[in-house]
């Protein structure tokens, strides 16, 4: 798949699909009547299971390599995404489309403050400016909407809340998985990071008794949707996109990510943003370029 690319795709045009891609998980979310957790579930699963032939053919001597650490830290890696996971996909249930998305995305704030506070990282001034912006828009969209009383989703503020959870989940993902990364090659990784998520989500499921099986065409389509779409084009353009493209020019396209969920969310579900969510959101999209694009 690189070859074919580095040859005939401008690192650009790759970069736009895999943002328009990742775009369309949370209408997909939303389309789907099973619980959310098992959406999530089938997510992972689905992504991974394509992945593990190559992984046990390429890479089988890597794995056996894997120290006892680092073990440890793709296993906190796979239950933080878990729970992001499982957080995001929830609150798709009880917010806009548009509050959640933006707000999960808001995770490059979070790891900024993680690296400061667990690593030791001291963020710059542009760091904490970017912060503080991101903050004041994320009030706006939280507390807005809730003084006019125009409200869009069965509780905006649980939803928000759980939106911004898979943030700080995603966060602890790369923050468990940025060094780890840096020994361990992307395949194995991936597959011992989404395989640890996968079976983190089946307990979630079976905790609470919701049925893996049972469901009908539409819904596996869903998932399988979930899998291709966001989780294998749109990571593996933006893993590949990386490669060729500086992180920062990366990180600020997939604020895209909003932008095109919250449109589709419109087309598809018939769903327009509140005021305060879009000045909210606006504001909040500020505050992570600032920060993600710091140097």
């Amino acid at each position: 798949m690189n070859g074919v690319l580095d040859d005939d795709v401008p690192p650009g045009v790759g970069l736009a699909v895999a943002v328009a891609a990742v775009s369309t998980g949370a209408v997909l979310v939303r389309l789907s009547d099973a619980p959310s957790t098992v959406a999530a579930f089938y997510r992972v699963l689905f992504t991974t299971l394509p992945i593990v032939p190559l992984a046990v053919w390429r890479y089988r001597g890597e794995f056996a390599r894997i120290g006892r650490r680092d073990l440890l830290f793709a296993t906190l890696a796979g239950i933080a995404l878990a729970v992001h996971f499982a957080a995001w996909f929830e609150s798709l249930a009880w917010t806009s489309v548009a509050a959640s998305v933006t707000l999960v995305q808001s995770q490059p704030l979070f790891v900024a403050l993680g690296a400061w506070l667990l690593l030791d990282e001291r963020p710059s001034v542009r760091i904490a400016g970017g912060i503080l912006v991101a903050v004041a828009g994320m009030v706006t969209m939280a507390l807005g909407d809730l003084l006019t009383g125009v409200l869009v989703g069965r509780d905006p503020l649980l939803g928000n809340a759980l939106a911004l959870l898979g943030a700080v989940m995603a966060a602890g993902y790369v923050l468990a998985g940025r060094s780890l990364r840096q020994r361990v090659s992307v395949v194995p990784y991936v597959v011992i990071v989404y395989g640890v998520c996968a079976v983190v989500l089946l307990v979630i499921v079976l905790v609470q008794g919701a049925p893996l099986v049972g469901y009908p065409p539409r819904e596996w389509l869903l998932f399988a949707g979930l899998a291709v779409g966001p989780g294998l084009l749109g990571h593996t353009l933006i893993n590949w996109a990386l490669a060729h493209l500086r992180s920062s020019v990366v990180s600020v396209s997939l604020l895209g990510e909003p932008v095109g969920a919250s449109l589709l969310a419109l087309l598809v579900l018939s769903e327009a943003p509140t005021a305060f969510t879009v000045v909210g959101g606006a504001v909040v999209l500020v505050g992570i370029a600032v920060t993600a694009t710091d140097r």
